[in-house]
């Protein structure tokens, strides 16, 4: 089996800077599958060969790369969801990690994102390739920035040129920036302080201020809170339960989940952030889910069941982003092993990292921990881990 590239993919999406490092001894590996019953078709069961070696997988993260916890989930196109956990959910207690427990999402959220704006698309309401001035004149003007010039397609594909603002909020994270709450007009300050990364639509570039210009220019359209527009467009009519956007101020993870931690350099030994106010991230980033929820929601938007034909085409029209990776609006492709191709996005945010994809013929899988890759090992192992799954046979 070939070495998979998407290495690449989940460090640009992931919304952290890169550079940020973790230490901590591994905490003794349990590994639980905990198994829904399986649909009639057992080729969509990942059982067998696959099963062990997902369950190996996991077990690896833990032990071999650091991180306290994993869990994961994973479904076929007929048959219900399969869900594993590994490693410890507090590091303190000891306790177990709570299967399909919630977790911060991360940049999943600009899938929500881009899908409740492709809707307005459908609607009318808004025009992909018009000027984001149409709709919020003057917010963005900076050095070779100019919201006259920047279209919403290139906001939702990251080609617009804003740049990111990660390295700000995450600057001395666990000092000052942890508990703080930020609004998004003192987001986008920071990122009009910056130059611009291109031209708009000269390359792409990667930046989580794109999606809080999207957030913004929802609640423009719309005169309700982008957290209301996901919540009535999607997660009420998908039924995804265990799927939430925070409340302002709201620091914690409701349901059942475990800790995050995070350590600012080699030497240091983890943090608990399980509690943390996600306001920095918003459209970017802010949601809470598990990762059979998050199964749910990519699985039914690529069949069809949010966006209308002509919608769902413009998201999963793609342009080069990095090697071996192609975005769209709000969804990427990423190469397979086995050969082929799946949709994915995955997200990271202090304490939690999730990796996650759908195959064209319905397979779906989400492998999260709780804790940021920083070395390329640890970073591959969770990426093979994934490819292990849906390249299944």
């Amino acid at each position: 089996m070939s070495k998979p590239s998407r290495r690449h993919l989940w460090t640009a999406l992931s919304g952290v800077v890169a550079a940020l490092a973790l230490s901590v001894p591994a905490a003794n590996a349990l590994t639980r599958d905990t198994t829904a019953t399986p649909a009639a078709h057992s080729q969509d069961a990942f059982t067998g060969r696959t099963d062990a070696a997902l369950r190996k997988s996991l077990k690896s993260l833990v032990k071999e790369d650091g991180f306290p916890g994993a869990l994961a989930s994973v479904s076929g196109p007929h048959g219900r969801a399969r869900n594993y956990t590994a490693g410890v959910g507090d590091l303190k207690t000891r306790s177990e990690v709570p299967t399909d427990g919630q977790v911060r999402i991360g940049s999943n959220t600009k899938t929500f994102t881009a899908t409740v704006v492709l809707q307005l698309v459908g609607e009318g309401k808004i025009n992909l390739d018009a000027p984001v001035d149409d709709y919020l004149p003057g917010l963005l003007r900076g050095d070779g920035i100019d919201g006259r010039n920047i279209t919403v397609r290139q906001l939702l594909q990251h080609t617009s040129g804003l740049p990111n603002y990660d390295e700000v909020i995450l600057e001395d994270y666990l000092t000052n920036k942890q508990h703080r709450y930020f609004e998004p007009r003192e987001i986008l300050d920071v990122v009009l302080n910056k130059k611009a990364l291109s031209a708009p639509g000269v390359r792409w570039n990667y930046s989580n201020a794109n999606y809080i210009v999207a957030g913004l220019l929802v609640q423009k359209v719309t005169g309700r809170p982008i957290g209301e527009e996901i919540t009535d467009r999607i997660i009420e009519p998908l039924h995804l339960r265990h799927t939430y956007w925070p409340a302002i101020g709201d620091q914690t993870i409701k349901g059942r989940h475990p800790h995050g931690y995070f350590a600012a350099t080699p030497d240091t030994p983890y943090t608990d952030v399980t509690e943390q106010d996600p306001s920095a991230a918003w459209a970017a980033g802010a949601l809470i889910s598990t990762p059979s929820d998050v199964n749910r929601f990519f699985s039914a938007l690529l069949d069809g069941k949010l966006l209308e034909p002509a919608q769902l085409k413009e998201m999963q029209t793609t342009v080069d982003a990095v090697k071996d990776v192609r975005y769209g609006l709000g969804l990427a492709t990423v190469n397979l092993s086995c050969g082929g191709f799946a949709w994915t996005h995955g997200g990271n945010t202090p304490g939690y990292t999730i990796n996650n994809a759908v195959t064209k013929d319905g397979r779906a899988a989400a492998v999260a921990v709780t804790a940021l890759p920083i070395t390329i090992p640890a970073s591959e192992h969770l990426d093979a881990a994934l490819d292990t799954v849906l390249c299944a046979r």
